[in-house]
């Protein structure tokens, strides 16, 4: 892998991501990078993971459903009922079959940066708050204060945009996917224990 991959790679979305997805797109791939370096984490799968982390999400929302159907993807009753989530999951099986990518530490970061889950590895916290926070988001509530925590404590940051997200849901009483639940009890039991240390 290289940069003229990453190009090559970016050229191909282009043609598949509508116009403001594309924009996201390269907003959440640089944000990713900046995080890395941050984080002394490496570089190149930032990139490669945040350039790639929506190469699903245009597709239509019934082929979604037949596309993880055929590949044996398991789908939630939840996805079922809201099907464009299933693009995390779909997106780390495009990123494998058709661009190739077969580092699991990308691809988990794919499948999991809509949702969140217990555990993640570094790159999967930066691909989860990088597309939470990139330049052109801007109606999250304590947006300044999650960009801020983006560069000094990923686990807290997880923690924030993970109960801000539960909140969210909460007031619009919409259906909440377990897994984001899952993810919040773990950050949760990790920020409590910061706090109640310091």
């Amino acid at each position: 892998m290289s940069r003229a991959d990453l190009e090559k790679y970016n050229k191909r979305l282009k043609k598949f991501l509508d116009e403001n997805r594309y924009y996201h797109t390269q907003g959440v791939r640089y944000t990713a990078v900046a995080m890395a370096m941050a984080h002394g984490t490496d570089l190149y799968k930032a990139e490669l993971a945040g350039l790639l982390h929506d190469c699903a999400k245009n597709i239509p929302d019934d082929k979604k459903i037949k596309l993880c159907r055929k590949h044996d993807i398991p789908i939630t009753e939840i996805e079922l009922s809201s099907p464009y989530l299933l693009h995390s999951k779909l997106g780390a099986y495009v990123a494998e079959a058709k661009y190739d990518i077969h580092d699991e530490d990308v691809l988990d970061a794919i499948r999991n940066h809509t949702t969140g889950k217990p555990e993640m590895t570094p790159l999967s916290q930066i691909i989860f708050i990088a597309d939470y926070i990139e330049p052109r988001r801007d109606k999250a509530p304590n947006l300044s204060e999650v960009r801020r925590m983006a560069f000094l404590d990923l686990d807290e940051c997880c923690y924030i945009i993970l109960r801000d997200t539960l909140n969210y849901l909460k007031t619009k009483n919409a259906k909440i996917d377990s897994m984001t639940e899952e993810a919040y009890n773990f950050y949760n039991g990790i920020h409590c224990k910061k706090y109640q240390t310091e």
